[in-house]
């Protein structure tokens, strides 16, 4: 097994951002937000430091409109309150050290200048005020029209914001950019995510293991606080993984990033709409076909970001069965490693032990009974379901407390902030 302990930031930072905007009708959002955002800045003049934070800021503009639902009523429609996807951004932004810096952009990127107290000279004003401009343009495109049929028309709204909604400076480094025809086709180009990845400023940056684990951990709370029926579950099935995997035996390094594969393993779920996840009665066919492409798109999410190939098999996986029946891939146990099995079992048993608001979890003899069932149809690994067992009290403490950790962040910090809603 060929093991990399570091990653390109851009690489890994443009795929988490492109899963959270899959949804055909705000495909690329923040990376066409992020586009048009460095062009500005580039035109503007602004230093290294401060264009890393204001493209970082772009492509992670919208994690605090967790639900499908709301990220479209944020694109489609100005009659949406936006303070709460920038308040619940600038939270999770805030908790992590790589983008803690961040956070106050985010946290006011809907903000227009006519709000502001501060001069345009300090940067997280400044910031705030490009992505601002940005977003804006970018909502303002129509997806089902050639772009060089309407860009005329959008330069014409961004010039009657000059000094209301936006400070003068931005809008004409905008104006400049924007007149020439290049920018719109690179701006509505399939090729988007290329040039940001080739030409953006993080091409040249790379970040270790530990620094992708702590991304992790934040896209494991965007994944499960997009719900209140899952909003611990990641986070038990990634200290669930990481203990059986320390107990298998593996290396430190390889128990980091069975943690990794755990706190991604359901990103696919972030294309999936809130009224099919938390449909109360039984799935149509339609909706379960829905379902059962999560996995796939964990998969394709994770493997574009070069060095997390291994991570990728094993978080996409879970869904698999050894007798070659789950999906989305159909693959049998000689394709499925240990890892994966590692992580199908971590997953079924978070699911069964814990507390969903439609039930109570499964006490450990039902548990017990069910996933041998599930070995005896040759769907799970027996080792693997007897290793649970045999370190189960362990096992479950651990798990317990790094829910527990997730459950009180989201009660008291997170759940408050209403979702929005057109008016």
């Amino acid at each position: 097994m060929h093991l990399r302990t570091a990653v390109n930031l851009g690489n890994l930072l443009l795929s988490l951002s492109e899963i959270t905007d899959s949804t055909p009708a705000i495909a690329q959002h923040q990376l066409r937000t992020a586009f048009i955002a460095l062009e500005i800045s580039k035109v503007a003049g602004v230093d290294r430091s401060l264009t890393e934070d204001i493209f970082a800021a772009s492509l992670l503009h919208d994690i605090g409109a967790l639900t499908v639902e709301e990220k479209i009523a944020l694109h489609q429609s100005e009659d949406v309150d936006s303070n709460p996807h920038c308040i619940r951004g600038s939270l999770l932004l805030g908790k992590t050290s790589w983008f803690s810096s961040i956070a106050p952009i985010v946290r006011f990127h809907h903000t227009p200048w006519n709000e502001w107290h501060q001069p345009i000279t300090s940067p997280m004003v400044f910031a705030s005020q490009v992505i601002y401009l940005a977003d804006f343009v970018e909502r303002l495109i129509d997806r089902n029209q050639y772009i060089l049929y309407q860009h005329q028309s959008i330069i014409d709204q961004v010039s009657a914001m000059r000094n209301i909604s936006v400070h003068q400076e931005i809008i004409d480094a905008f104006l400049e950019v924007s007149r020439y025809e290049e920018f719109w086709l690179d701006l509505d180009s399939s090729r988007l995510y290329s040039s940001l990845f080739y030409e953006g400023p993080y091409r040249h940056i790379e970040i270790d293991i530990q620094g992708v684990s702590e991304i992790a951990k934040l896209f494991r709370d965007i994944i499960d606080f997009k719900s209140s029926f899952t909003a611990t579950h990641t986070a038990g099935v990634a200290a669930c993984a990481a203990k059986m995997g320390a107990f298998f035996g593996f290396t430190p390094l390889e128990v980091t990033m069975l943690e990794i594969a755990g706190n991604l393993h359901d990103i696919g779920k972030l294309i999936i709409p809130n009224a099919i996840l938390e449909k109360p009665g039984k799935l149509t066919e339609n909706e379960y076909a829905l379902i059962k492409s999560h996995t796939y798109y964990t998969y394709h999410t994770i493997h574009n970001i070069k060095g997390l190939e291994q991570i990728a098999h094993w978080a996409a996986m879970h869904h698999e069965r050894l007798d070659g029946s789950g999906y989305p891939f159909h693959y049998n146990s000689s394709q499925l490693d240990i890892g994966a099995r590692i992580m199908a079992v971590a997953d079924i048993f978070t699911a069964l032990s814990e507390d969903r608001p439609y039930r109570k979890g499964m006490p450990q003899n039902e548990i017990y009974q069910l996933l041998n069932s599930q070995v005896r149809q040759n769907y799970i690994d027996g080792k693997i379901v007897a290793l649970l067992f045999d370190h189960y009290d362990e096992i479950n403490t651990y798990v317990r407390e790094n829910q527990e950790q997730a459950r009180q962040f989201y009660e008291r910090r997170f759940k408050t902030i209403n979702f929005c809603h057109t008016a």
